[in-house]
Protein backbone atom coordinates (compact mmCIF):
# COMPACT_ATOMS: atom_id res chain seq x y z
CA UNK A 1 0.00 0.00 0.00
CA UNK A 2 1.15 3.51 -0.90
CA UNK A 3 0.08 7.22 -1.19
CA UNK A 4 2.10 9.90 -3.01
CA UNK A 5 1.38 13.70 -1.99
CA UNK A 6 2.57 17.01 -3.35
CA UNK A 7 3.95 19.57 -0.23
CA UNK A 8 4.01 23.15 -0.76
CA UNK A 9 6.18 24.23 1.58
CA UNK A 10 8.43 23.55 4.77
CA UNK A 11 5.09 24.50 6.78
CA UNK A 12 3.36 21.40 5.19
CA UNK A 13 6.56 19.05 5.68
CA UNK A 14 5.81 20.06 9.32
CA UNK A 15 2.03 18.91 8.61
CA UNK A 16 2.95 16.05 7.77
CA UNK A 17 5.03 14.81 10.23
CA UNK A 18 2.76 15.80 12.53
CA UNK A 19 -0.06 13.22 10.98
CA UNK A 20 2.34 10.50 10.56
CA UNK A 21 2.97 11.20 14.09
CA UNK A 22 -0.84 11.16 15.04
CA UNK A 23 -0.95 7.68 13.11
CA UNK A 24 1.78 6.04 14.38
CA UNK A 25 1.82 3.58 17.38
CA UNK A 26 4.47 3.90 19.96
CA UNK A 27 6.96 0.81 18.01
CA UNK A 28 7.60 2.03 14.37
CA UNK A 29 10.44 2.05 11.91
CA UNK A 30 10.41 4.81 9.37
CA UNK A 31 13.08 5.20 6.88
CA UNK A 32 13.32 8.90 5.19
CA UNK A 33 14.88 9.42 1.80
CA UNK A 34 15.34 12.18 -0.42
CA UNK A 35 18.12 13.99 -1.51
CA UNK A 36 20.19 16.61 0.77
CA UNK A 37 17.80 19.75 1.41
CA UNK A 38 14.69 17.45 1.00
CA UNK A 39 13.39 18.09 4.06
CA UNK A 40 13.75 15.01 6.06
CA UNK A 41 14.57 16.52 9.23
CA UNK A 42 11.94 19.11 9.32
CA UNK A 43 9.13 16.35 8.66
CA UNK A 44 11.11 14.51 11.44
CA UNK A 45 10.60 17.96 13.31
CA UNK A 46 6.79 17.92 12.82
CA UNK A 47 7.13 14.24 14.25
CA UNK A 48 8.94 15.02 17.51
CA UNK A 49 6.49 17.81 18.00
CA UNK A 50 3.49 16.79 17.37
CA UNK A 51 4.54 13.85 20.23
CA UNK A 52 5.58 16.19 22.39
CA UNK A 53 8.67 17.81 22.15
CA UNK A 54 9.34 21.13 22.70
CA UNK A 55 12.79 21.68 21.92
CA UNK A 56 14.95 22.25 18.76
CA UNK A 57 15.27 19.77 16.33
CA UNK A 58 18.39 19.29 14.58
CA UNK A 59 19.82 16.38 12.07
CA UNK A 60 22.09 14.12 13.75
CA UNK A 61 24.85 14.36 11.07
CA UNK A 62 27.39 14.26 13.45
CA UNK A 63 26.40 11.79 16.06
CA UNK A 64 24.22 9.29 14.61
CA UNK A 65 21.74 9.13 16.77
CA UNK A 66 19.80 12.02 19.04
CA UNK A 67 17.13 9.98 21.64
CA UNK A 68 14.34 11.71 22.65
CA UNK A 69 12.46 10.43 25.75
CA UNK A 70 9.47 11.98 25.48
CA UNK A 71 5.64 11.81 27.39
CA UNK A 72 4.33 9.65 24.64
CA UNK A 73 7.34 7.31 24.49
CA UNK A 74 10.83 6.91 23.51
CA UNK A 75 11.77 8.32 19.92
CA UNK A 76 15.17 7.88 18.13
CA UNK A 77 16.24 10.01 15.28
CA UNK A 78 19.25 8.72 13.31
CA UNK A 79 21.09 10.37 10.40
CA UNK A 80 23.24 7.75 9.02
CA UNK A 81 24.61 10.41 6.03
CA UNK A 82 28.35 10.02 7.41
CA UNK A 83 27.92 6.23 8.44
CA UNK A 84 31.43 5.17 6.90
CA UNK A 85 29.87 1.32 7.29
CA UNK A 86 26.74 -0.71 8.39
CA UNK A 87 28.86 -2.37 11.00
CA UNK A 88 29.08 0.85 12.75
CA UNK A 89 24.96 0.64 13.84
CA UNK A 90 26.02 -2.24 16.32
CA UNK A 91 28.26 0.10 17.96
CA UNK A 92 25.45 2.67 18.11
CA UNK A 93 23.04 0.33 19.94
CA UNK A 94 20.71 -0.28 16.99
CA UNK A 95 20.04 -3.48 18.27
CA UNK A 96 18.47 -2.60 21.24
CA UNK A 97 16.74 0.45 20.38
CA UNK A 98 15.15 -1.94 17.78
CA UNK A 99 13.87 -3.98 20.89
CA UNK A 100 12.44 -1.46 22.74
CA UNK A 101 8.94 -0.01 22.36
CA UNK A 102 10.30 2.86 20.70
CA UNK A 103 9.94 4.53 17.78
CA UNK A 104 13.18 4.99 15.29
CA UNK A 105 13.18 7.70 12.54
CA UNK A 106 16.19 6.99 10.12
CA UNK A 107 17.52 9.00 7.54
CA UNK A 108 19.80 7.73 5.05
CA UNK A 109 18.57 4.33 5.27
CA UNK A 110 20.92 3.22 2.49
CA UNK A 111 23.78 3.66 4.38
CA UNK A 112 23.08 0.96 6.93
CA UNK A 113 21.86 -1.54 3.90
CA UNK A 114 22.01 -5.21 5.53
CA UNK A 115 22.19 -4.05 9.00
CA UNK A 116 18.56 -2.42 9.30
CA UNK A 117 15.73 -4.55 8.53
CA UNK A 118 12.65 -3.64 6.63
CA UNK A 119 10.84 -0.51 7.56
CA UNK A 120 7.34 -0.47 9.11
CA UNK A 121 7.13 2.76 6.26
CA UNK A 122 9.42 4.67 3.47
CA UNK A 123 8.96 7.80 3.15
CA UNK A 124 10.75 9.39 -0.09
CA UNK A 125 10.74 13.12 -0.61
CA UNK A 126 11.50 14.32 -4.18
CA UNK A 127 12.44 17.87 -5.20
CA UNK A 128 10.07 19.47 -7.50
CA UNK A 129 9.72 22.71 -9.64
CA UNK A 130 7.12 23.54 -6.96
CA UNK A 131 7.71 22.11 -3.34
CA UNK A 132 8.14 18.34 -3.02
CA UNK A 133 6.46 14.89 -3.77
CA UNK A 134 6.38 12.49 -0.81
CA UNK A 135 5.99 8.67 -1.21
CA UNK A 136 4.87 7.01 1.57
CA UNK A 137 5.07 3.32 1.35
CA UNK A 138 4.13 0.80 3.77
CA UNK A 139 6.34 -2.44 3.97
CA UNK A 140 4.73 -4.24 6.96
CA UNK A 141 1.45 -4.89 8.32
CA UNK A 142 2.39 -1.83 10.96
CA UNK A 143 3.18 0.28 8.08
CA UNK A 144 0.11 -0.32 6.30
CA UNK A 145 -1.83 0.52 9.61
CA UNK A 146 0.07 4.17 9.82
CA UNK A 147 -1.17 4.36 6.51
CA UNK A 148 -4.68 3.10 7.07
CA UNK A 149 -5.05 5.64 10.19
CA UNK A 150 -3.12 8.97 8.58
CA UNK A 151 -5.29 11.82 7.62
CA UNK A 152 -3.94 13.66 4.38
CA UNK A 153 -6.90 15.73 3.41
CA UNK A 154 -5.04 19.15 3.92
CA UNK A 155 -2.66 17.88 1.31
CA UNK A 156 -5.43 17.28 -1.51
Amino acid sequence: MSVTIQIEGEDQQVALGARLAEATGQKALIFLQGDLGAGKTTLVRGFLQARGHSGNVKSPTYTLVEPYDLRSGQHYHLDLYRLGDGEELEYLGLREMLAEQAVLLVEWPQRGKGWLPDPDLLVDIAHRQQGRSVSLDARTPAGEEILSRISLREFA
